[in-house]
């Protein structure tokens, strides 16, 4: 059976390649920095869970101080742009393809371990979601190399250049939404629902609703990242409110609830592997400039989804 477990070692080796490219690349004068931090991570995928709360607690801070230090960029050996030119014009919006073979193998890997019996024989059945996307990834380079033919090297090479073009940002998502579960811990959520209870009248189901959502975004702009206001908010209103004392659905209540925090993403710079990668991706000399007008730009989309998302769960999220 495919577990959770395989899914870490498929990254873990990924990372385990970026240590030796990086160590080898003469073009960057931090790639020794570069591969020290890439093995730290690569680590905590294939031994993480061996490690303990200390070991792996000590990783993180390994982490964090190599990338205050800030990390290189490197000049990966692949494909050149002529090459990638001269492909574009031959396939034309077919290059599109290995790119949605990942969410479709995310989505029909998900729905067969859900709906069938058989496939609960493969793949472990509470984390079949992040295992289908695994192999939904697997699938779409083997398609891409029995397609395109690039050099073999090529996926890991290109995988290097955007990680090292994205840096450190690249583990905002997993080191907020640990920050969320250590919040959540703390307790924090318990105290921002006595809060909205003292200040907002959560006693009808419009109410509570909008203050869950409109508080997972604010949080969201606060915090940088859904994945870290979701464990907060919703243990302070969703839950106690939306759910237990008004009848929401649970499942409803929660995703549309992550789809309002998504939206206080577009709103904040906290969100650096959103609003802040693009512009050091595209090379913009004004950096700061280019954080603000993305985020200028994405205001009048968010403000309006956040409204449909209140919407949607008063609406839907109760029987």
């Amino acid at each position: 059976m495919i577990t959770l477990q395989h899914a870490y070692i498929v990254a873990g080796l990924f990372f385990l390649a970026l240590v030796i490219l990086s160590a080898r690349d003469e073009a960057n004068p931090r790639r020794l920095r570069n591969a020290t931090f890439w093995g730290l991570l690569a680590a905590s995928f294939l031994g993480g869970h061996a490690f303990g709360d200390l070991g792996n607690g000590l990783l993180a801070l390994g982490l964090v101080a190599i990338a205050a230090f800030g990390l290189g960029q490197g000049k990966p050996k692949t494909t050149s742009q002529e090459e990638r030119r001269a492909s574009a014009e031959r396939n034309g919006n077919l290059l599109f393809l290995p790119a949605l073979i990942i969410p479709a193998a995310a989505l029909i890997g998900t729905l067969l371990v859900k709906e069938t019996s058989w496939a609960q024989n493969f793949i472990e059945a509470k984390n079949a979601t992040l295992i289908s996307l695994t192999l939904g990834v697997l699938i779409a380079i083997g398609v891409i190399m029995a397609w395109l033919k690039p050099p073999p090297l090529a996926p890991l090479q290109e995988g290097r250049r955007l990680m090292d073009a994205v840096g450190w940002a690249a583990l905002l998502p997993q080191m907020l939404a640990a920050l969320g579960a250590v919040f959540l811990a703390a307790g924090v959520g318990e105290q921002v629902g006595l809060i909205f209870a003292e200040y907002i009248p959560l006693d009808t189901r419009t109410m509570a609703v909008a203050a869950y959502c409109v508080g997972m975004a604010l949080f969201t702009i606060i915090m940088g990242n859904a994945f870290a206001a979701f464990p907060v908010m919703t243990a302070a209103v969703g839950l106690p409110f939306v759910i237990h004392e008004l009848g929401g659905d649970p499942v409803r209540v929660c995703a549309i609830g992550m789809l309002a925090g998504f939206c206080g993403t577009l709103m904040t710079p906290m969100a650096a592997n959103f609003n802040v990668v693009p512009a050091n991706l595209l090379e913009l000399p004004d950096r700061k400039q280019a954080i603000n007008g993305v985020i200028r730009a994405q205001i009048p989309t968010a403000l309006p989804l956040l409204i449909a998302n209140i919407v949607l769960m008063r609406f839907l999220a109760f029987p």
